[in-house]
């Protein structure tokens, strides 16, 4: 048996849902797929929800290490941007599966517990008592979840315009101070 099960089930629902391009994902398929039993499936795994949820965390949790290697925190955020960018083809195939609205939820709760740490740890809002910082970050991933989704070629081509701008407002440095 592979050293990590885990990554490999993920690996076999990423196939379905992008190669295959699986409209209904099943347990079925995946342990198919992979060539294992359901019941090594459900041993790692409760259900394809639970495996949703451990992929985005696996896949935040490098996105956030790879964001805090940056030299600053606009680099970060840019960081963060190129890789939700390399992301969304599967996020789109995710979303048009019997699991859309799962994965649209998850990513939801990601995107605000990762954009909170990130705050909280580079203590970006000294200010701030931690029920208003998970106000603020519940509304600014909300914010850059919505960007994501209409994301254009246009707007890679302006990335640094955009994270930029987006820097600005969540460090609340929108306007250029008038000396």
């Amino acid at each position: 048996m592979p050293a990590n099960m885990k990554n490999l089930i993920a690996e076999a629902a990423k196939t379905l849902l992008i190669q295959r391009h699986v409209k209904k994902l099943t347990v079925t398929d995946i342990v198919e797929e992979c060539h294992i039993t359901r019941q090594t499936f459900y041993y790692h795994f409760d259900d394809i929800p639970d495996l949703l949820r451990w992929m985005a965390d696996e896949y935040f949790e490098q996105v956030m290490t790879e964001v805090f290697a940056q030299k600053n925190d606009e680099l970060g955020l840019r960081c963060f941007f190129v890789m939700a960018i390399n992301i969304a083809p599967y996020v789109e195939h995710g979303m048009k599966s019997n699991y859309g609205d799962e994965l649209k939820r998850t990513l939801r709760q990601c995107f605000q517990r990762y954009f909170t740490r990130g705050f909280e740890e580079k203590d970006l809002c000294p200010a701030c008592a931690r029920a208003q910082l998970k106000i603020i970050m519940r509304y600014h991933s909300q914010a850059i979840l919505g960007l994501l989704e209409d994301w254009t070629e246009e707007d890679t081509g302006q990335l640094d315009q955009i994270v930029h701008t987006i820097y600005r407002i969540l460090t609340a440095d929108v306007f250029p101070r008038q000396e």
